[in-house]
């Protein structure tokens, strides 16, 4: 399903290169129909935001929220795991249901970033990727809800995921997720004292960036459109 690499894009850092391809998002988020309309329509200001706004204003945006937020974490492990030995083990499990999967990881990416698990799903039919989606599902109701009270654009696209994997935040561990205080991601003292332990160290740098990203927004700019929609009421 093109839309789990339609939704990993826009959860990617901000380039040229996604700017670029809002129209190819658009077109694969309004054939699929994956995405109920409400959260398909709720999509359009990020979509438009991305499309037309300085690059380094959208890079400062994605940064102050996605990295220097550790609440907003895109590793999905790290709000469950912290920093533990739980999450290394986590990862490998993950990393072999991958490989089952026929996915291989190649970018330097945790295997728990959220646009890689996205990608991943990506390639598995529609019933288990949505079923893969709501072992996580607290966590997104986390994130979209800790998105939404900042009233950031990005909202959406976790409220989309949460609708997809039918995840509710009625489940104990959604509770306590949401009753975790957020970080102030301009709170820099308090920051430094977050990530003064060591750190996980899991395969390459983290931090360098998302090579499959990157991969999946040059796939989407050169595929050719999708054929109109059995969903095309999806936007």
């Amino acid at each position: 399903m093109k839309t789990f690499r339609a939704l990993s894009a826009l959860l990617a850092y901000p380039s040229a290169e996604l700017q670029a391809a809002v129209p190819a998002i658009r077109r694969v988020i309004a054939a699929e129909g994956v995405i109920p309309p409400g959260q398909a329509t709720a999509l359009e200001p990020l979509l438009d935001s991305l499309a037309t706004g300085d690059l380094y204003d959208l890079e400062e945006r994605y940064v102050l929220l996605f990295d220097r937020s550790r609440s907003l974490s895109l590793n999905l492990f790290e709000h469950i795991h912290g920093e533990s030995r739980d999450r290394g083990s986590a990862m490998v499990d993950l990393l072999e249901t991958y490989r089952a999967g026929g996915f291989d990881l190649t970018g330097p990416e945790l295997p728990d970033h959220l646009p890689v698990l996205l990608e991943f799903l990506s390639t598995q039919p529609l019933a288990e990727a949505r079923a893969i989606l709501a072992d996580a599902g607290h966590i997104l109701v986390a994130l979209a809800e800790r998105l939404r009270r900042r009233e950031s654009l990005y909202a959406p696209v976790l409220a989309a995921l949460v609708a997809i994997a039918q995840a509710t935040p009625d489940s104990e561990e959604a509770r306590a997720l949401l009753a975790e205080t957020d970080d102030d991601p301009t709170d820099l003292a308090a920051l430094d004292a977050t990530y003064a332990e060591a750190q996980v160290v899991f395969g390459p740098d983290p931090n360098a960036g998302c090579p499959a990203a990157r991969e999946v927004l040059a796939r989407m700019s050169t595929a050719p459109a999708p054929a109109p929609a059995r969903a095309a009421a999806a936007n």
